[in-house]
Parts: C-alpha cells; structure tokens; sequence
C-alpha cells in the first residue's frame, strides 16, 4: 500500500490538533521527509467515545487516508488511539506503524527523587495502560496519574488563538502537588500530545520548579530509523480533515503556523 518511498510522504495522524508536537519533532530531525498531517476533526474529542467505535474509527479514517496519498509510514501521534487501536491498525497496514506511548520508561530513568507527575487524558488514566507501563518500566519508581480533564480541548483553543485558561492549568498541576508525596516530584510527564503544546503555560503557572517531558523527540528518533533514504521534500506540507474548516479559521491558522495547508477533507463524518 505504501508509495515510492523517497517522494511519498509520512502520516502524522491524532483526532485533532495535538500531533503537530510530533510533527514539529520529525521536521527538526528529518527536514528532508515530506508529512502529510492527519486530524479526525469531526470525532475529536476522543476520549468521550466507545472503544470499538474508535477502533473503526481510526483503521477508517487512516485507511482512507493511505488510500488517498501512499505514505512510507505513519505515526499514530495520538494516546487514546495509540492504547486502543494500535496493534489492530498494524495488521490492517501493509506498512510500519509508530504509536504513541507515555513517557514513562525515561521519566524513570531521569527522575533523581524516583517521585513523577503524570498529565494524562482521563481515558488513558482510566484504561490501566500507565499501569501496565509503570508496572513494566517503571523501575520501582512512584508515579502520581492526575487525569487531565479538558486540556486537550485547552490546548486546541489556544492554538486557534484564544487566551490560556491558566486556572485550569495550574489546578491540574497543584493536584499533583496536593497528592501524597507530591512534593517530591520532579518530572511531569506530558502523556498527551496535545500537552507539549502548553508546555510554556504549564511552566508559567507550576507550583514547582519541574522537568517537562514529552515523547515527540521519541517519536522522530523512531522515524528516522524506519526512513533512512532522504526525502523529496513537497512544495507544502498538506493537511487533511475529516470536518471542513475554513482558511480564515483559528484551526486552519494554526496548521498554517506548523507548515501544513489544507487540503481538500475526507468527508469521514463521526
């Protein structure tokens, strides 16, 4: 299914506007491979549907996409797909598929107190997933999940332009702080994509002096490997939506700042 695999592009692919952290990563490493970003605009948020309506969703919604433009690889550039439908989209595509996981494994290995904060979506705090990944690499560290309700909502209205709601951001923080050994930490994890995108504005209001992580850089490293020919970079990096938008919209501006235009959208109702 892929394309030629030095003109044909990379898939970034997330429900909304939070994989342009990832995409900004591949681009700072790989400024060479032409992307292609993917945003299921009209089913986001994806954290208040079910799990199979989102597995669909996802193969749909990419399947269409591989369809419509060859890429080498994608980049499932989404939590909540990533724990849901990742290991399903790798056998529906006859082509490498890179998910998105918490950075969890090198928080722990950073951390010096061994105490970190997670920022997670609510449906991947509540899925057991971090658990399992704490569990399996967390090496004994203690990790405090704080779900994260409306933040990735925040983080696509700042983007289209509107002002930080910095209550919300630093209520989510001094949660982390409040719970039982709280002031120990000295990591927070960014366990959507979308946060990277806050990052200045988690800092500005951090009852703490924390180390931000994120694993976009992850994500790029990760890419690069699976795409070692260079690139044939396109006259633009093209957008497509599942839900129209138009030019002149906070959306399409913020797309524009991040490289990409709008293409025509897949018509992909939710």
């Amino acid at each position: 299914m892929s394309g030629n695999p030095v003109s044909s592009p990379v898939l970034v692919f997330d429900s909304g506007l939070g994989g342009l952290s990832v995409a900004a990563e591949i681009r700072q490493r790989r400024p060479d491979l032409p992307l292609t970003y993917l945003a299921d605009n009209a089913a986001f948020p994806y954290g208040l549907k079910a799990d199979e309506f989102l597995k669909q969703r996802v193969i749909e919604v990419i399947g269409a996409a591989v369809e419509r433009d060859r890429p080498r690889l994608v980049v499932l550039a989404c939590n909540t797909a990533s724990t849901i439908a990742l290991d399903t989209l790798r056998e529906a595509l006859e082509l490498p598929v890179v998910g998105t996981v918490p950075g969890i494994k090198p928080a722990a290995e950073r951390s010096r107190s061994g105490v970190i904060g997670v920022l997670a979506t609510p449906r991947t705090a509540q899925s057991g997933y971090i658990d399992a990944l704490v569990r399996d690499h967390g090496d004994g560290r203690h990790f405090i999940v704080q779900p994260a309700e409306g933040l990735a909502r925040e983080a696509e209205a700042v983007l289209a332009g509107a002002a930080p709601d910095l209550d919300l951001l630093r209520g989510l923080q001094e949660a982390i702080l409040a719970a039982p050994r709280g002031e120990e930490v000295d990591t927070l994890v960014l366990g959507c994509t979308h946060y990277p995108l806050l990052q200045a504005e988690l800092e500005a209001t951090a009852p703490r002096n924390w180390s931000y992580l994120d694993t976009g850089a992850a994500i790029a490293r990760r890419v690069d490997e699976l795409a070692p020919q260079a690139g044939q970079p396109a006259a633009a990096d093209t957008a497509l939506l599942t839900a129209l938008v138009g030019p002149d919209t906070g959306y399409a501006r913020a797309l524009a700042r991040f490289g990409f235009e709008l293409d025509a959208p897949l018509h992909r109702p939710a």
